[in-house]
């Protein structure tokens, strides 16, 4: 399996790393000169780093995959949106979701996950992907990318929870569009989380948070659309833009993030705060979460009005009983050993590649936020809106009132959707076109078609 490989080449890296550093005296090239048999032994320290690391890598993965963190009582027990997909034939209610109609919406299966006689059933067309039902049988089966349904012994569905790969996470469509081997980490920008909630046949917990009607409440996951969600509107319920427009981001990757500082596109926080923050106040797992700046009455109102003491929304937050805490460390571990996808061979010009390169690091600028091989500042990886030539109102719903540099390698997997954090740039090229006038770097179109074979290239 191609995660097995990849599981076993982070842990060879990790392995390494501990080695050399257990013994200081050889440097790299040295250690990479020598045969295998003619190394010192691990001392014992170094045994138990390598193990632990293959563990912790191990246990993050499965985090990542398929715990909850008790999200169920929310998603299920009280939007009941496990109602929805099943439908009422199947004991739910209205039509029921079919597996054609979560792929539309962007959900993702697992084919790894499928047995031989349904893969065989689904290629001789003998399986009804028109019927709810089928999409019950693939959650039985933790086939659903993401989403995680609660069965009773007869088999009837009861709740349902998600999981971190729910929006990061995708698929190589090996066996179809939607279906195929998965690939941890990839932004999923078919995901229209909006128009998966409002299928909820109990809106109540939003409309009481954020005191509008059911009717607004679709309207504004409505606006979304796919590949953006809104992980502010329960803080500040700023629904919309000024301009009108939608206000959700783009779910950004969650890979090549080892050595980089800040994981948003506001720079919230590190990549342990974010986890935190997701699986406790947008995930609605069970878990402890701290931000007293949450409680700010005149940027976080929503946040501030449901108690600052006692509630999620406010940032400040202790469980019944904590899912979450205990696994973040390893879910940090797992996320980090996920390294940038590299293109495949013939998707980009070499040789203007490399000539883009040269632009990139000299006469564009690129390089001078964009620092290789992190592709972000190392440290304090902020710049104003004003640095950045746009507008301040997803920067203002931020504690730190900044956009993030945004790390770019892998940036070929997500092209879908746009660029920067609400994707109102459609094309590389318009991301450079904007740079090129804001900085006044002078690029003629040769080389900003040049820099753009670059970054598909990284």
């Amino acid at each position: 399996m191609r995660n097995k490989k990849i599981l076993a080449s982070t842990v060879s890296v990790v392995a390494g790393l501990a080695l050399l550093g257990g013994l200081g005296w050889i440097t790299t090239e040295k250690a990479d000169a020598q045969p295998q048999a003619a190394r010192k032994p691990l001392t014992e320290n170094d045994r138990q780093v390598r193990a632990h690391a293959q563990r912790t890598i191990e246990e993050g993965m499965r985090i990542f995959r398929f715990d909850t963190f008790g999200s169920e009582a929310f998603w299920g027990d009280a939007l009941q949106l496990h109602q929805a997909i099943a439908g009422e034939k199947n004991g739910g209610v209205g039509g029921g979701v079919s597996p054609k109609t979560a792929l539309s919406v962007g959900l993702k299966v697992d084919a790894e996950a499928l047995p031989a006689e349904l893969v065989a059933g689904i290629k001789a067309g003998k399986v009804d992907l028109d019927d709810p039902a089928t999409t019950l049988a693939l959650l039985k089966l933790n086939a659903v990318v993401g989403v995680t349904g609660k069965f009773d012994p007869a088999g009837r569905i009861q709740s349902m929870g998600i999981q971190c790969a729910f929006c990061h996470s995708n698929v190589d469509d090996s066996f179809a569009p939607g279906i195929g081997k998965r690939l941890d980490g990839w932004a999923n920008r078919d995901l229209n989380v909006g128009a998966i909630v409002s299928l909820a046949p109990n809106l109540k917990p939003f409309t009481d948070l954020l005191g509008v009607d059911v009717a607004t409440v679709k309207k504004v996951l409505a606006s979304w659309g796919p590949g953006r969600y809104d992980a502010e509107l329960d803080k500040d319920g700023k629904a919309l833009r000024p301009d009108g427009k939608q206000a959700g981001t783009l779910i950004p990757p969650a890979f090549g993030l080892a050595g980089v500082n800040l994981s948003t596109w506001t720079g919230f926080g590190s990549m342990p705060y974010w986890n935190a923050y997701v699986a406790v106040t947008q995930m609605h797992g069970t878990g402890t979460f701290f931000d007293k700046r949450f409680a700010d009455k005149d940027q976080y109102p929503v946040a501030a009005k449901s108690g600052a003491a006692k509630s999620a929304s406010a940032g400040n937050t202790r469980g019944a009983s904590d899912l979450t805490t205990a696994k973040l460390a390893a879910l940090h571990f797992y996320q980090l050993a996920i390294p940038a996808p590299k293109p495949a061979e013939g998707s980009f010009d070499r040789t203007a590649a490399a000539r883009g390169k040269e632009l990139f690091d000299a006469k564009a600028q690129c390089a001078s936020c964009h620092v290789p091989p992190l592709f972000t500042e190392p440290g304090h990886n902020l710049h104003t809106p004003a640095e950045m030539g746009v507008d301040s109102f997803q920067a203002e719903r931020s504690p730190t009132h900044m956009y993030r540099t945004a790390p770019l390698a892998g940036l070929w997997t997500h092209q879908k959707g746009g660029f920067y954090h609400d994707g109102r740039f459609a094309t590389l090229k318009d991301v450079l076109e904007h740079y090129n006038g804001h900085f006044k770097l002078g690029l003629s179109d040769q080389e900003k078609a040049e820099l753009t074979e670059y970054l598909k290239s990284l």
